[in-house]
């Protein structure tokens, strides 16, 4: 099975399960749950549930069959980047009407109804991750799960990141400060989507620290390498309007470095990280897939 193989077999795992977890409703708030559906399922990557998934394989053979806190923690991520992606779009964060080829949710439900549609599949989450249910995770372990995707998600992470890069724009940026947006707004949630599936994995610590440093590094990858596509790449590969950060004058590595420069931080960026999983052996090779596969997407 290739890495294309792989990803679509995982989307479909997710997007499964994800159907049972995020339900269609027939009553007085069926309209809200549609608005919640609308983004949870206009065709996303699901990126960060499939790096939960691969690294929780990178240390347990779970033989393709995943236990359902694996999967609930899986849809947890993905329902917190959707309900990210909504405030982002918002007329008073980023103003976009297209996200993934489609009206985003603000412009389909109006801006109360896409607020409310982003809170509620954020705190879904949180009801998904610390569902009862008869596995082996530990308590304790789904614990650290809570605090480690809590602090990725809040102030601390991906909340901090996109304070930050609003607050940015239109200015000069040094390096260090445009690397913490990036680490913040796209990486955090990258990198814990990659601890959880350690933790779900019963990782060692010492596999616990490589998988952090993988999805460090793979986390700013995927921020560059977005950075690089708003620049070259074309509205139907991306979903929405290119040059977008040009236009609205944000801080990006091409803004800062120029293309080919950019290109080579982040081809930089994949070799750290596949240099973190050099003690892993071939369980972990979805891992190292995922890797180039993110350098070489085009969307």
């Amino acid at each position: 099975m290739n890495i294309t193989q792989y990803i679509d077999l995982k989307r479909k795992q997710v997007d499964r399960a994800l159907e049972r977890y995020v339900p269609e409703q027939k009553n007085s708030l069926a309209e809200h749950v549609n608005a919640m559906r609308y983004s949870l399922f206009a065709g996303g990557k699901r990126v960060r549930p499939i790096l939960c998934l691969a690294a929780a394989e990178s240390v347990k053979d779970f033989n393709d069959a995943f236990p359902e806190t694996v999967m609930l923690t899986a849809c947890a991520l993905e329902c917190i980047h959707t309900y990210s992606l909504i405030h982002d779009d918002l007329p008073a964060m980023d103003d976009d009407d297209l996200r993934r080829g489609k009206p985003t949710n603000h412009v389909i439900f109006g801006a109360a109804g896409a607020i409310l549609a982003g809170d509620s599949l954020l705190t879904h989450a949180f009801d998904l991750l610390s569902r009862d249910v008869m596995e082996t995770v530990s308590a304790h372990d789904r614990l650290t799960i809570i605090s480690l995707i809590s602090k990725a998600a809040g102030f601390e992470g991906m909340a901090g990141g996109q304070f930050l890069d609003l607050t940015h724009e239109g200015k000069e940026v040094e390096y260090d400060a445009l690397r913490e947006i990036h680490s913040r707004k796209t990486g955090a949630l990258i990198t814990v989507s990659v601890q959880a599936g350690g933790v779900l994995g019963n990782s060692s610590p010492e596999r616990f620290k490589s998988l952090t440093r993988y999805g460090i590094h793979i986390g700013l990858a995927f921020q560059i390498i977005d950075d690089l596509l708003n620049v070259e790449g074309t509205e139907e590969q991306l979903g929405k309007a290119a040059g977008s950060d040009a236009a609205r004058n944000k801080a990006t590595y091409p803004a800062l470095f120029g293309v080919a420069k950019t290109r080579e931080k982040a081809e930089e960026a994949v070799q750290e990280a596949l240099a973190a999983l050099d003690g892993f052996d071939d369980r972990a090779d979805r891992l190292r897939d995922l890797a180039q596969y993110i350098l070489s997407r085009k969307r």
